[in-house]
């Protein structure tokens, strides 16, 4: 079985859609969401999905003695960021090599970077004039945004379209493909049976 943590800060749609794809797979489970914020909507909808969910301040997830032994608990295998808005630190890209994997909200590498995220990175697709936009799955690594590139899909983008119209198309991207590009992800890093699904 693959533990997987999911790390969230935010509204939980992709979350929640992670934990409802997962539901009944014999070897990938969703063992853990982790939080940022104990306010977040994420933290609900895991809960009454049944899974566990921990919350820690911007200092606990950085320390190395707090986070480390809690991914420990959880035996947590692959890491999964899902509308995570601090930057992870390097002791944990050390401890999961090419086991952590990020969503982001446009086509990298454009629109990427720290301060690229949510609203600001839609407002800046429509800023440039893009005729597409789209999500990108990443490998996390020290550079923000900067890993290797999983999967990106793109979607038409109208002129008229505000950025809340741009969002709205992105969004579907995400609710589509996302989960499958996670679990291709996890099969093919740890070489898993898919007959045994």
């Amino acid at each position: 079985m693959v533990n997987v943590a999911v790390f969230v800060s935010g509204g939980g749609t992709n979350c929640e859609n992670i934990i409802k794809y997962f539901q009944g797979n014999g070897q990938i489970r969703i063992a853990l969401v982790l939080s940022n914020k104990a306010d977040a909507p994420a933290v609900g909808k895991a809960r009454r999905l049944g899974v566990p969910v921990e919350v820690l301040s911007r200092a606990e997830f950085n320390d190395g003695a707090r986070l480390l032994p809690l991914m420990d608990a959880y035996d947590i295998d692959f890491i999964v960021l899902a509308g995570f808005l601090l930057v992870v630190p390097d002791f944990l890209l050390v401890e999961y090599p090419r086991r952590i994997i990020n969503l982001h909200p446009a086509l990298l590498p454009k629109f990427g970077g720290i301060g690229m995220y949510g609203h600001h990175v839609h407002e800046a697709v429509k800023a440039a004039g893009e005729s597409e936009t789209g999500m990108t799955v990443h490998w996390v690594s020290p550079e923000v945004d900067g890993g290797e590139i999983i999967a990106r899909f793109s979607t038409h983008l109208d002129p008229s379209d505000t950025p809340e119209d741009i969002a709205a198309k992105e969004h579907v991207l995400e609710m589509e493909h996302f989960p499958k590009v996670v679990e291709d992800t996890i099969v093919e890093r740890f070489k898993l049976d898919r007959k045994a699904f």
